[in-house]
């Protein structure tokens, strides 16, 4: 076998790249959607494996924060599979995270997709957390009177110290890894993150009986041709009070006037129950994340 080398991307890679990255799935692949900016982003570094020359793998890195650093496109060209050839992408993409001060790395997979899940613990990689995607259209129906119980309110600064505590207490947290999604990228759910949501109109909480029980971190995206709700956080004590944040997030969607809703929901019986009973549809699809401690 030729001699494997990893370099930086370079624009006269980008056709043996697409070509290769071309039948990744039945639809083809979103890399040449994204090209131009991994390649010119000063934030991230797109790196491609050679031999002789010629580029037979390509994978990404991106600064999510100074401290974390998203893997994606990660792609191997099918003749040179087996070869150790995406563990060493992997680990190329590591050391550029370290150049960056990164003390963390994270990514994620489909379930199903074993050969990559070998390559990832190849390169000392666990999983710390999953989620299932849900997708939703609003509802229009009109705010309920009284007491207000089974609607969501947005979260004031205030409530920050409770929600930390919630959380803490939460089975649901600890099962995602801490974790908040946009964008199918892996946010660390920190006291500054919660500060900046909460700031947005982003974090909505469902009280009853005098205590906080449950809580939702949901976003405007655009999305294609038009916008969505994205829930990158669901949390509850109950299904009862999952399926009524859910819900209530559904109306929301209508009066901001978005196309649909999009749930990384927490990959857990109690979640994906309490969706799928108020109208949140499931492909069956999971995905794990994985995480690198660098430090």
């Amino acid at each position: 076998m030729a001699k494997i080398e990893v370099r930086p991307a370079r624009e006269e890679d980008r056709a043996p790249v697409l070509a290769f990255c071309a039948h990744t799935w039945e639809w083809g692949d979103y890399i040449e959607r994204v090209w131009d900016d991994w390649l010119h982003n000063p934030d991230g570094r797109m790196l491609v494996a050679t031999s002789d020359e010629r580029p037979i793998g390509v994978g990404h890195l991106r600064m999510v924060t100074p401290q974390d650093a998203w893997l994606e496109g990660l792609r191997v060209d099918q003749e040179y599979r087996v070869q150790g050839i995406g563990t060493t992408l992997n680990m190329a993409l590591q050391e550029e995270a370290i150049r960056r001060g990164a003390t963390h790395v994270r990514l994620v997979i489909e379930s199903t997709n074993i050969a990559s899940q070998r390559v990832v613990a190849h390169a000392y990689m666990r999983q710390v957390g999953g989620f299932a995607p849900f997708r939703a259209t609003p509802v229009n129906v009109p705010l309920r009177r009284g007491d207000g119980s089974e609607q969501t309110i947005h979260a004031q600064a205030a409530d920050l110290d409770e929600i930390i505590d919630y959380l803490n207490a939460s089975n649901v947290f600890p099962s995602v890894g801490g974790l908040y999604y946009a964008g199918f990228t892996a946010h660390v759910i920190t006291d500054t993150l919660l500060q900046e949501k909460i700031a947005a109109g982003q974090v909505y909480l469902l009280r009853r009986w005098e205590r906080l029980d449950g809580l939702a971190i949901a976003e405007l995206r655009d999305e294609s041709s038009s916008s969505r709700l994205s829930i990158g956080y669901i949390d509850g004590m109950t299904i009862e009070a999952i399926s009524l944040i859910a819900y209530d997030l559904r109306r929301r969607a209508f009066e901001m006037e978005v196309g649909n809703l999009y749930a990384y929901a927490p990959d857990l019986v109690l979640v994906r129950d309490g969706l799928a009973g108020i109208g949140y549809e499931w492909s069956g699809e999971v995905f794990y994340t994985y995480e690198r401690g660098l430090y």
